[in-house]
């Protein structure tokens, strides 16, 4: 067990913890083991190699193959990467003539000439019943005796994994993080939390769990160690249910509620109980989830248990037996009734509903009066609400305020499926606007710590501020939806690779170029193996031991302002019900060669998951100076239930685009403009050397060298930058 918490900790913060072995010369291994890091991009730090050096060689080839099984993972060197075509990215046919190729194959052999000559005959030809189409027709050996080795460039990725502390300290600092995280987590970290949750159920715990999804595994695991529960309203008793039952903790899948024992029951209906007896108006959470309370009442059976009579109101509520009025339905009859005011009273005593509804109060208001009224009420309120809210609405005033005619909405749900709507709402009273983004831009500053002096890596600047985490995946150089990041290399090469459970599955990778105004130039995929600056290495239409499809791109030589890869399942299992699939990139200069995969030129690799039937990872922007961008996406269109392919969804996947690339997120450099006035220096880095004193970091990479009292932020603790 020890070595998976030592496995989570390097993946979430590139630190290793010190390993448990007796003192000895560990030099010639440390040395060892740091070669075989950069063979996949990876290296350790000064401190940890000396650190290594000091444990006997055993420890060390130990905490090496440890080690490198988790960053291989983490990079997607774990599983062999084959393809079609043999000596991708040369030697790959012309479409027609590939498929010409298959057919006169087909027609050569005796057992396929009859079944193809009749499909042939018909004017209708399915490739996948060639049996040269799909599969894969050599060896992963053969693979590696086609390509040279890779020659190692300057630009090569190279993560650095530096030195933590004993495992029990850095297991504790990394859960008192995720489970007081002021965002919610992304899929992989809340199976984390859980998993450390039941570790340090006696040891130190976070001020406080503001994310309802995260208290709801912490719970969970203080039910299994019998600690005391933390509860104070009735939706996390529910929550707790659905995480006992490995259902959605978020609430917004149902959850199957399984048979609870006696001593589970108790603690459920006692949870309730108590909830309900200390605030009888959280009855009025009920309504929001009356289905779910109707199903849990049914496995809890709150008629065996008299003594807990206020846990039995609650799905009296559930089953419409009692009335328990929400606050969002006397809401609604206040402005049903023209009432702004009478709204806006009722919504000051919950703050981060007021904030999430400005938009709509001030939509609303049909006086100058019912305006000012709305405005104090958010001055009001505004040190009470949490603040990822704050900041979210901080996002949206400032894109509402730069809205023109015809401005297209983006949706998107917390699983990342998107879809777009005309915007047909009035725009914002500009005044009220200007005066709300001064109240949220105040409160944030006073939220903010003293960051003393600031040091900064200029490419973070861009990147958005991660407000949730629930569509991101998780992975390596992953970055949240609207991140703009440098694109440095001459080739761009996208890789996905997927293994079924048990139904044959066919996932296709493909790239959709567009121009300026977002219409088609071009695409590649299996339908279009080649194209002016690119190939496709071949379509596997199965993968019961897994299969990989790669693009290749040289980016000086694409036609188009926008490239968009995306990963279609034409046929099979779904994102999440493969055994495994991910998507991810490398940069490469134009004369390294090598394999097709090779680990230290991934430069992100994330999990593909989430619901829909077409995957958006990220999209690639040239900009007015000729440089390539990366803009994060994290987005899944439904698709279609089969024969999903890049020419089927071209219109959707140029409006959605459009919407992420012209909307203005809130970035890390809004943040940092606002720490400025509180900081004792600001210092952009320039790559060099770092200040000798504490400092507070903020960047991509944690650089060697810096104080040991500094904090240090980077992607992976970049919700520590969001206050509380």
């Amino acid at each position: 067990m020890s070595h998976r918490l030592e496995s989570m900790v390097v993946r979430h913060t590139f630190r290793l913890p010190v390993p448990d072995g007796p003192a000895g010369s560990g030099e010639a291994a440390a040395r060892q083991f740091d070669a075989a890091l950069m063979s996949v991009g990876f290296k350790l730090s000064a401190g940890v190699l000396e650190r290594l050096s000091g444990l006997s060689g055993e420890t060390v080839r130990a905490t090496a193959a440890r080690t490198l099984a988790t960053v291989r993972e983490l990079v997607g060197d774990h599983v062999r990467h084959n393809v079609y075509f043999i000596d991708f990215p040369a030697n790959v046919p012309d479409t027609v003539d590939f498929w010409t190729g298959c057919i006169a194959e087909a027609l050569a052999d005796d057992g396929e000439r009859e079944g193809t000559i009749a499909q042939l005959s018909a004017g209708v030809l399915d490739l996948l019943t060639l049996p040269g189409y799909g599969r894969y027709r050599h060896g992963y050996a053969e693979l590696l005796a086609a390509h040279d080795e890779l020659i190692a460039a300057a630009g090569d990725r190279m993560t650095v994994l530096h030195p933590g502390g004993p495992l029990e300290d850095e297991v504790t600092a990394l859960y008192l993080a995720l489970a007081g995280s002021a965002t919610p987590l992304g899929e992989q970290a809340l199976s984390d939390l859980g998993e450390l949750a039941g570790h340090r159920v006696d040891g130190p715990q976070p001020e406080a769990i503001p994310v309802r999804e995260n208290r709801a595994v912490v719970n969970r695991a203080r039910l299994d160690a019998g600690a005391d529960l933390l509860l104070d309203t009735v939706t996390d008793v529910l929550r707790l249910a659905c995480a006992l039952s490995e259902g959605d903790v978020t609430l917004a899948q149902p959850t199957r509620f399984r048979a609870f024992p006696r001593p589970v029951r108790r603690a459920l209906l006692a949870g309730l109980d108590a909830v309900v007896a200390a605030a009888p108006a959280k009855l009025a959470d009920v309504g929001a989830h009356r289905e779910p309370f109707k199903r849990l009442g049914e496995r809890l059976h709150p008629h065996e248990y008299p003594r807990w009579p206020h846990a039995a109101e609650v799905f009296a509520v559930a089953r419409g037996e009692r009335e328990a009025r929400s606050l969002d339905s006397r809401v609604e009859d206040a402005l049903g009734a023209e009432d702004v005011t009478a709204a806006v009273r009722l919504l000051s005593a919950a703050p981060g509903k007021l904030f999430r509804a400005l938009d709509r109060l001030l939509r609303a208001c049909a006086t100058q009066e019912q305006r000012e009224a709305v405005v104090a009420a958010a001055e009001a309120a505004a040190g009470q609400a949490a603040g990822r809210v704050l900041l979210s609405v901080r996002e949206h005033l400032q894109n509402r305020r730069s809205e023109g005619a015809g401005a297209r909405r983006v949706f998107v749900n917390r699983s990342g499926r998107a879809w777009v709507a005309a915007d047909t709402r009035p725009p914002l009273p500009a005044d009220e606007c200007r005066r709300l983004i001064a109240v949220l831009d105040a409160e944030t500053v006073r939220r903010l710590p003293d960051p003393g002096h600031l040091l900064i890596d200029p490419a973070v600047l861009d990147v958005s501020l991660p407000l949730s985490g629930k569509a991101t995946s998780a992975g390596l150089g992953v970055l949240p939806r609207g991140s703009v990041s440098p694109v440095d290399g001459e080739l761009l090469r996208f890789f996905v690779h997927w293994k079924q459970t048990q139904h044959n599955t066919d996932f296709d990778l493909s790239a959709l170029m567009l121009d300026e105004s977002y219409r088609t130039v071009s695409w590649l995929s299996y339908t279009a193996l080649t194209d002016i600056g690119g190939e496709h290495s071949g379509d596997i239409t199965e993968a019961p031991e897994g299969a990989s499809e790669f693009i290749n791109l040289r980016l000086d030589a694409v036609r188009g302002a926008y490239i968009v890869p995306q990963v279609n399942i034409f046929s099979g299992e779904g994102f999440e019900e493969v055994e495994e699939s991910f998507f991810g990139f490398m940069l490469r200069d134009g004369e390294q060669a090598g394999r097709p995969f090779e680990a230290r030129t991934v430069r992100m690799k994330s999990d593909l998951r989430g619901p829909g039937r077409v995957a958006l990872p990220l999209a690639f922007l040239r900009g007015a100076d000729g440089r390539w961008r990366a803009k994060w996406l994290h987005l899944h269109l439904a698709g279609t239930p089969s024969a999903n392919r890049v020419e089927g969804n071209r219109v959707s996947v140029a409006v959605l685009l459009r919407g992420v690339v012209e909307r203005d997120y809130l970035t890390v450099r809004h943040l940092t403009e606002l720490m400025r006035d509180r900081a004792a220096a600001v210092t952009l880095w320039d790559g060099g050397a770092v200040p000798a004193g504490p400092v507070t970091y903020i960047g991509l990479e944690r650089p060697e060298g810096l104080h040991p009292g500094s904090r240090i932020v980077t992607p992976g603790n970049l919700r520590d930058l969001v206050p509380a």
